[in-house]
């Protein structure tokens, strides 16, 4: 399992009530997955609308379950901006 920190931005903040926190997980899925069980309320339904970048890389269309984490990695947790 990898240590990253999941950093929400907008929408995903607001939800979260927090910018960023810490998570163990091999995958982006795994990662989405934990953040879904501490946040089962607003941010689980935000997450269904939202991008993700994987180290600065866009995710896109590709399964999470194939993405991997790396130690000490970032996953940004973006929800559609206005106009955009």
């Amino acid at each position: 399992m990898a240590k990253v920190t999941v950093r929400y931005w907008a929408a995903a903040k607001a939800a979260a009530g927090v910018a960023e926190e810490p998570y163990e997980a091999g995958t982006l899925a795994d990662a989405l997955a934990a953040v879904r069980e501490r946040h089962p309320g607003e941010l689980a339904r935000v997450l269904l609308r939202c991008s993700y970048l994987v180290d600065g890389d866009p995710v896109g269309k590709r399964a999470h379950e194939t993405v991997r984490l790396a130690d000490g990695g970032t996953v940004e947790v973006l929800p559609p901006f206005a106009g955009g």
